[in-house]
């Protein structure tokens, strides 16, 4: 009989690429600098093979097509609300949950995230449909934290698990209304080769969520981890594809947590929630101003009360200062709260347009509460401070000052002036120093504080002319 020759079939290995953590660029070797965005030391190794014959892609359920829709016809669709319940993280959303929208939360490990989601949990659980998946934590974990939050609600379905298939299998079963992934970089897809939380697999896998949320309308929020740097681990093309990124910010050691919107394509991006940690999880803080003031010391120089927009809403905060003459050649500069290069730049403008001294000082500077301030209208109060601390005067307690200094040393408008002088005359302040050209007839009118006008860098040293020395042995309390 003749011999039948077979023949061996050579599977083709997975092809090893280099991705870019920062714009998902692809490159066949390693290079210290990536080729498209030019940012150093951000190629990792990915294993890449060919998604499986007839699946294509996991992001649309089969059967499924789009078509092409007259605008008109959208226009007149109003884009539907889900109102969590908790008044802060509606606030950063822009109003609520959007149906068919992907948001992506991130925050430091042990900031409260899982808390924050299972609060959400129980606050819609007995109206929308939730299925919470977690890789990361056990049912009797998720329990023990849903029992000592008081979470409950019918409609609350928990899934542990980290497959992709077995995740949008038990999603089409229970056809949930709210999606919660907590974390993206746990799931690992079957189609992919490398590990779970690669660039790859979290690329293929928040594709997947994203997919089955425009094509049915349900709400995913997915929980993302941060690297050591403080950005969202995993691709950047993650922010691009969703449609909301959410930070988690705060001190573990402190109370206070802050929910703050990098991006929201259906809000505004410059919103923040405000929440307290406790033993019985987050609580809303309505008044945030009085929270941070409330314990303000008094008769102690270095201290100047601000009030910074975050969006639409004011808030007061208080900023420290201390200046203190050197042991070293070289001056510390250490800031917490605002930019340190923005503190460089006011030191030298003091120095410049003033004569002060504080190149023979180490300066601190600080925001109380844990509060990042961006806004440069904090300049005034900055440059307060820092005369303050230097030249050992206190400041006035029922005075605020706000206003952005440029090189020159003159003081600028600032926006929303009249927001920010309704909220200072609430708490109690009577005196506001504002630059000139924001002080008007109307604003003058409604407003029961002594308004100061604010022109020049010295006119904030004449702000403090009149307070009162406090007794110092500082060599530089009298300095010029």
């Amino acid at each position: 009989m003749k011999k039948i020759k077979r023949t061996k079939v050579k599977m083709k290995a997975p092809k090893k690429v280099f991705v870019c953590t920062e714009c998902d660029a692809q490159s066949p070797k390693w290079y210290g600098v990536c080729p498209a965005c030019g940012m150093w030391n951000t190629l990792v190794e990915e294993t890449y093979s060919a998604p499986a014959p007839g699946r294509g892609g996991a992001s649309r359920p089969s059967g499924v097509r789009s078509h092409a829709v007259p605008i008109d016809e959208l226009a007149k669709e109003d884009c539907t609300r889900t109102v969590t319940g908790i008044m802060e993280l509606d606030r950063v959303l822009g109003g609520g949950l959007v149906e068919g929208s992907v948001v992506l939360l991130a925050g430091e490990p042990g900031i409260g995230k899982s808390t924050l989601l299972m609060q959400l949990c129980g606050a819609l659980g007995n109206e929308k449909k939730i299925l919470y998946v977690s890789g990361e934590e056990s049912r009797p974990q998720l329990k023990m934290r849903a029992q000592r939050l008081g979470t409950e609600g019918a409609k609350i379905m928990l899934l542990t698990e980290t497959d992709l298939d077995t995740i949008l299998n038990e999603y089409d079963r229970v056809q949930p209304e709210i999606l919660i992934a907590d974390s993206i970089q746990t799931i690992y897809s079957a189609n992919a080769a490398s590990a779970p939380g690669s660039i790859t697999q979290v690329r293929e896998c928040a594709g997947a969520l994203m997919g089955r949320a425009k094509a049915d309308g349900t709400s995913i929020i997915i929980v993302g981890h941060v690297n050591k740097e403080g950005g969202i681990a995993g691709p950047k093309v993650l922010e691009h594809m969703v449609d909301a990124v959410l930070y988690f910010e705060g001190d573990r050691t402190q109370p206070h947590r802050i929910v703050r919107a990098a991006k929201n394509r259906y809000g505004s991006t410059n919103e923040i929630g405000v929440f307290q940690m406790d033993d019985k999880g987050l609580t809303e803080v309505e008044n945030p101003s009085a929270m941070l003031l409330l314990e303000r010391p008094l008769n102690v120089s270095g201290s100047c009360a601000v009030c910074t927009m975050e969006g639409s809403r004011p808030i007061i905060a208080e900023i420290q200062a201390l200046v203190t003459p050197t042991t070293f050649p070289a001056p510390r500069r250490t800031s917490n709260g605002i930019d340190y290069n923005r503190m460089c730049l006011l030191l030298a403008v003091l120095e410049k347009r003033l004569g002060l001294r504080f190149s023979a000082c180490d300066v601190y500077l600080n925001v109380i509460g844990g509060l990042r301030i961006d806004d440069p209208g904090a300049d005034a109060a900055v440059a307060l401070a820092l005369i303050s601390s230097l030249r050992d005067i206190v400041i006035p307690p029922n005075l605020i000052a706000m206003g952005e200094i440029g090189l020159a040393g003159e003081f600028r408008t600032v926006t929303s002036a009249a927001q920010r002088v309704k909220e200072a005359s609430r708490l109690g302040f009577t005196k506001i120093a504002l630059p000139k050209r924001c002080i008007n007839d109307s604003l003058t009118k409604t407003s029961d504080a002594s308004l100061l006008s604010l022109s020049g860098i010295y006119d904030a040293l004449m702000l403090l002319g009149d307070a009162k020395k406090t007794d110092s042995r500082s060599a530089y309390a009298n300095a010029k």
